[in-house]
């Protein structure tokens, strides 16, 4: 997890007296993980972030499951996406079960008259194009091309973009998005092993606090259900905060590839943990460097978790007809590999230049209608080697 950030003002002790120059106090609230057991923030309010005006009508954004039993390598296309104008709206599920989902948006207008807070999931916004500034009560962080955004349960946040051509691939997680415990020691920080470490973290800077009242809508979604929440105050009025708990990127570009004699399995690629799945991150990297190395990946069958490839960019060894924005599912227990012709390919080569995000779930994935109208239906049968 990140570690201690602070921003702005804050009292020299907590849940002390803290007040502004008029003599009124500022309010505090505290936001924490697993009740009162896990990683928090104190946070300082100009106004209490508690006046709600009123609550209009919710409404469902359940993706709708077309196949809920699946046994077949299946691959989609994730840029036949058509555009949305608004944020939540553009947002499409793909894969889902009851752990995680995962999305393809392509918005192209920022978040400008409402915010969005998700109070059932955390979030990773992959950035697969794009480019603006994520901004919460936080402090605003600038993000770009290859950029993890990592948002967690229960944070306002609005995305400000700076053009109309965006694309993002966004995990929903029931648990926290952790680093792999085997780059941690027991404080939590980052390994001389590990890929990255904290100076690849990048913490919300420029607080800015938005000391207005009005009329505030933050859409708030959990149950798979929106309800849209009117506040008195700008939920961004903060004037100090401190903890552990808050919004931060990790650019797949700062991920430091591990390489070895012969091919390293893909826990060596492995950026974020939880539970019930794990992600990774594909980068360019030198090849195996035994004289008899194979570079391309060995034929493979997980018993135990289904493996999702979004495929961002570059030359894939192992794989023919590779797209900007494809995903890639293989299910648990049958066997995947490398394309015909691919093996004897990769013989020799010295580094890849591949670029790409691995989510490997623990239980099944389900298959939304959207993600049908935007499948390669013949992507099983392309191992098979043509004459």
């Amino acid at each position: 997890m990140p570690h201690y950030h602070t921003l702005g003002k804050v009292p020299h002790k907590r849940h002390t007296q803290f007040r502004k120059a008029d003599g009124s106090l500022y309010a505090e609230q505290l936001v924490s993980a697993e009740g009162f057991s896990d990683v928090y923030s104190l946070v300082y309010h100009t106004h209490e972030p508690t006046r709600v005006t009123h609550i209009d009508a919710s409404y469902s954004v359940a993706p709708h499951i077309a196949i809920d039993k699946n046994l077949q390598h299946r691959s989609f296309l994730g840029f036949d996406v058509p555009p949305a104008d608004d944020y939540l709206e553009s947002r499409k599920y793909v894969l889902v079960n009851d752990d995680v989902y995962l999305a393809l948006a392509a918005p192209r207008k920022s978040m400008a008259d409402y915010f969005y807070k998700n109070s059932g999931a955390h979030e990773m916004v992959f950035v697969h194009r794009g480019k603006g500034v994520l901004k919460s009560m936080y402090g605003n962080i600038p993000f770009a091309y290859g950029d993890h955004l990592i948002i967690p349960k229960g944070i306002i946040h609005q995305f400000e973009f700076e053009s109309n051509d965006n694309r993002l691939f966004i995990v929903e997680s029931k648990e926290t998005f952790r680093f792999p415990k085997r780059y941690t020691n027991h404080a939590g920080q980052l390994l001389e092993h590990s890929p990255f470490c904290e100076r690849d973290i990048r913490k919300p800077q420029q607080l800015e606090t938005h000391d207005e009242q009005g009329d505030f809508l933050v859409k708030i979604k959990r149950d798979d259900t929106i309800w849209p929440y009117h506040y008195q105050t700008h939920p961004f009025d903060l004037v100090g905060w401190d903890g552990y708990l808050f919004p931060y990127a990790f650019s797949i570009h700062d991920f430091e590839p591990i390489t070895g004699r012969v091919h390293q399995p893909p826990p060596v690629h492995q950026t974020f943990e939880t539970p019930s799945f794990v992600v990774c991150a594909f980068v360019p990297r030198l090849y195996d460097y035994h004289p008899q190395s194979v570079p391309a990946p060995y034929n493979h069958s997980n018993v135990d978790s289904d493996e999702v490839l979004y495929y961002v960019d570059g030359d894939f060894m192992s794989r023919k007809h590779v797209v900007q924005g494809m995903i890639s599912l293989h299910p648990t227990g049958i066997v995947h590999g490398p394309h015909p012709g691919t093996v004897e390919k990769s013989l020799g080569k010295k580094e890849t230049g591949e670029l790409a995000v691995m989510v490997d779930t623990f239980r099944p994935l389900k298959i939304t209608t959207e993600a049908l109208h935007i499948e390669d239906k013949n992507y099983y049968k392309s191992w098979v080697e043509n004459d």
